[in-house]
């Protein structure tokens, strides 16, 4: 049998989920975003719950989601909740192994002025207010709302197995239908591990999970052992989705690691983080970005060793000084180290200002032990909030206490305080095993924009690594220079998946050709885009600006009619009677008593006043909104019902239709109804977006080739290699057979290959990176540059990416024309080029150069 996860896989499977809405109660009341592979992970639940398929778990349901360090699997759990609330589940146990992730994850789902709060102000699930609130046993449960219990894994084994007042009983989970929640859930299966169940933790879960067949069981984990054959087959039949952690930054949502090495003793190692450290703090403030970044410094084994390396750092900063900053500038042959002096050169930032700066952040008020368990448990808010303008946090001591539960995103150095190893023929010991994971942690991305519009949660520099910017994406390990160390660490974290080893890449340089350099269109040329802006609703006056549907809402009236049958045998058929006969009537909403309507909207927090003139800023009151034809009074509702039904439609009857279809047009409004959208074009000179660059590719892949026997010396093609993907390579093979025939009706020819220099938006304010541009203009009649976005695509990806051709086929089919000066553009697009398809594009693009 193959893993669960692995049958969404299949084209069914894919065409299903495609087809699976996100639902509203979700997508509607958290607080955060929703990524990609998160709504992949909501919709794999709601498509599981609802399909009918082979390999369908049995109830009652055990899953577990695999997902990376820093992914957000509290954002995931939270989600699941309201889905299940939204099911019919009112009891929610969370439990995992740590005191510490207790406290945190009620921060994140109790406390609504917690920066990590998940949840909108107002949880509202089927027109209703719904609060969170925590109980110390179901018998508390209320029946309208969401109850939680938190405990320790250990204390819910204690609880049940040695029952006292108050705390929870197997009798609780007795005729109740319970979700329950495991965090860290690779805890759990020692007693699958060992072959021996009773009396383990693990077992005192069965025992609740099994006591009612609609029970859930919802594990999570970043960590799960597939080299044991018995947790193999344990899992098999359970992960619904995997979501790792190599994944993860190859989705560019974590920091990129790199290990400093260097000969100094540790006191150095601490003042070249520091440097880089304050580095990164005025480089950021440079460039309008509000960032504090911490330090972690890590003690191999014991408590008294970090509280000693805590004592030696508070002497280090009072006794810093400007000789000791000048030995590293001296002496360090790290580059981002000469960089960074550098930066400080520029800005007037002497060594004096250095030493005061340094010592102003790390005064021992700003420094925190996170060691033992009260320490970690007292300072779980302060290690949790660490982004926090008002958290004053910079320096952290530990040993092992944060290596599991910890959620901090502006950690950008990690200095090793100890200089052994505990490896043994280049494989890696269980310290750097642990350093490793330990780095993983710290790898999250920290959210920063430099403009409006770009996403704050993804890496921006993979393709300009001498950015000075880049190293606010990238977090640090200082150690002692040790090369099989190095190794065994390299190797530990390469098993993880948070790192690429360097052996592994390679540099290329991209320059512009110098006589592209020369032309007149390098020098006066300009290039057009648009930005990300938020959406601006004041041209949105009526439904159909966004996009409500105008089919009637249907609604089937309540009757006694029915009849008896055999359940088994045959027996014919008797005629409907006419009074038996399901008709129906269309009914304005105008013609329905206006105190009905009005108390439907008060029942709805979506149409209180306040949120409607969000998207309708025009709509003035809620008596125009009931009373226009651009909103209410242009629906009707189909009433479905026998004769008598229709001639008696009652108040109550029209309240129920009139929820249903407000909820309808909840949802065709949010679904429509984007917070950003594309700018008009704007235009940029063509010398300030292209630029010389250096990349890095995978050794001899594909991309490593950089097609340089075609295209070095094509006065067409702008850079002097396409390190671009086999698809790309055959759509320039392509264009240049096609180039004489071009060069005939056009000047100045020249294709570009966007190295992420440019993005363009569409109107629901997605980013597009279009793979090339292409710039022709016209020898004869009016001197007019066509501008044409080419994006070539490989077969497996055109169903996944049809949004990005339907957003070259409408600026195909606008053909904006713009006039700057003299000179005159056309803007447009061509859908997108398959080798498999080559001809048919051929036609399509000559087309859109004749146009």
């Amino acid at each position: 049998m193959t893993f669960l996860y692995k049958i969404f896989d299949n084209p069914f499977a894919r065409k299903e989920l495609n087809a699976t809405t996100l639902p509203s109660c979700i997508a509607d009341n958290l607080k955060f975003s929703i990524r990609a592979y998160q709504e992949e992970a909501f919709k794999r639940y709601v498509y599981l719950d609802k399909a009918d398929f082979e390999e369908k778990p049995k109830k009652p349901y055990h899953l577990l989601f695999n997902m990376a360090t820093g992914s957000g699997k509290t954002l995931i759990m939270a989600g699941l909740i309201l889905y299940l609330y939204e099911k019919g589940y009112r009891n929610f146990l969370f439990f995992v192994n740590s005191n510490n992730i207790i406290q945190k994850t009620k921060d994140n789902f109790l406390n609504a002025q917690a920066s990590k709060y998940l949840f909108n102000d107002k949880i509202v699930i089927d027109g209703k207010q719904i609060l969170i609130k925590e109980v110390e046993n179901f018998d508390e449960a209320d029946i309208q709302n969401i109850n939680m219990k938190f405990t320790t894994i250990q204390q819910l084994h204690i609880d049940l197995n040695n029952t006292k007042e108050n705390s929870v009983t197997y009798e609780d989970f007795k005729d109740k239908k319970i979700v329950l929640i495991a965090d860290e859930a690779h805890h759990l299966v020692a007693g699958t591990k060992s072959g021996n169940l009773f009396g383990s933790w693990e077992n005192t879960v069965k025992e609740i999970h099994d006591a009612n067949f609609e029970n859930v069981l919802l594990e999570f984990t970043a960590t799960i052992d597939t080299q044991t054959a018995e947790l193999l087959k344990h899992y098999k039949d359970k992960v619904i989705y995997k979501y790792d952690l190599a994944q993860f930054r190859i989705d560019k949502y974590s920091k990129e690691i790199n290990l400093i090495r260097s000969h100094y003793n540790e006191q150095e190692r601490i003042i070249q983080a520091l440097i880089l450290n304050l580095y990164r703090q005025e480089l950021a403030t440079s460039n309008n970005i509000n960032l504090k970044p911490v330090i972690l410094f890590k003690a191999k084994r014991t408590i008294k060793e970090s509280e000693q390396n805590k004592e030696n750092f508070h002497k280090l900063i009072d006794d810093f000084s400007v000789v000791m900053v000048d030995k590293i500038q001296r002496t360090s042959t790290v580059p981002i180290v000469q960089k960074a002096f550098n930066f400080f050169a520029e800005k007037g930032i002497s060594h004096s200002e250095i030493v005061k700066r340094t010592q102003a952040n790390f005064k021992f008020e700003n420094c925190l032990s996170a060691n033992n368990d009260t320490e970690a448990e007292q300072n779980q808010i302060l290690l949790n909030t660490l982004e926090d303008e008002n958290n004053p946090i910079r320096a952290i001591f530990a040993v092992q206490k944060l290596n599991e539960g910890w959620d901090v995103l502006n950690l950008f150095d990690i200095v090793r305080l100890y200089e052994d190893r505990d490896g043994k023929d280049g494989k890696p010991g269980k310290t750097t095993i642990s350093e490793a994971q330990l780095i993983g942690r710290g790898a999250r991305y920290f959210p920063f924009a430099l403009e409006v519009g770009q996403d704050k949660f993804t890496r921006k520099f993979d393709d300009d690594i001498s950015n000075d910017l880049k190293i606010l994406e990238e977090l640090y390990y200082h150690t002692k220079e040790d090369s099989r160390y190095i190794s065994e660490l390299k190797k530990a974290l390469v098993d993880t998946g948070i790192y690429e080893d360097d052996k592994n890449l390679e540099t290329k340089q991209l320059t512009l050709k110098p006589d592209f350099k020369k032309t007149n269109f390098y020098k006066e040329g300009q290039v057009f885009f648009n930005k990300k802006v938020p959406k601006n609703f004041e041209n949105i006056k009526s439904f159909a600006d966004l996009g409500v549907k105008k089919t009637n809402h249907r609604h089937t009236l309540s009757s006694g009619v029915g009849r008896k049958s055999l359940a088994l045998g045959f027996e014919m058929e008797n005629p409907t009677a006419e009074h038996e006969i399901i008709k129906s009537k269309d009914i304005k909403l105008t013609e329905i008593p206006k105190n009905v309507t009005r108390f439907a909207l008060s029942q709805n927090p979506f149409f209180y006043f306040d949120n409607l003139s969000r998207y309708f800023p025009n709509v003035g009151s809620l008596s125009n909104f009931m009373d226009s034809k651009d909103f209410l009074a242009s629906l009707e509702i189909t009433f479905k019902g026998t004769t008598n039904r229709l001639k008696e439609i009652s108040h109550f009857d029209y309240l129920q239709a009139l929820n249903g279809l407000l909820q309808s047009i909840e949802a065709d409004i949010r679904s429509n109804a984007t917070e950003y959208e594309g700018s008009d074009y704007i235009h940029t000179p063509i010398y300030k977006v292209f630029r010389d660059k250096e990349i890095k590719v995978q050794k001899n892949s594909e991309r490593a080739d950089g097609q340089e026997v075609l295209v070095a010396d094509a006065s067409w093609y702008a850079y002097n290699a396409n390190y671009g993907t086999s698809e790309e390579k055959k759509f320039v093979e392509l264009f240049a057979r096609r180039f004489e025939g071009l060069n005939q009706k056009f000047d100045e020819i020249y294709l570009i290959r966007n190295e992420r220099e440019i993005k363009i938006f569409d109107k629901l304010g997605r980013a597009f990176e279009p793979n090339f541009l292409l710039f022709c203009k016209q020898r004869d009649g009016e001197q007019m540059t066509f501008q044409v976005f080419i994006e070539p695509k490989g077969e497996h990806l055109k169903g996944y990416d049809k949004w990005k051709e339907d957003f070259l086929n409408e600026i195909k089919s606008e053909q904006k024309t713009i006039k700057i000066h003299t000179d005159t553009y056309l803007i447009t697009a061509a859908p997108f080029y398959n080798y498999e398809s080559e001809n048919e594009f051929k036609a399509i693009l000559e087309g859109v150069l004749k146009e």
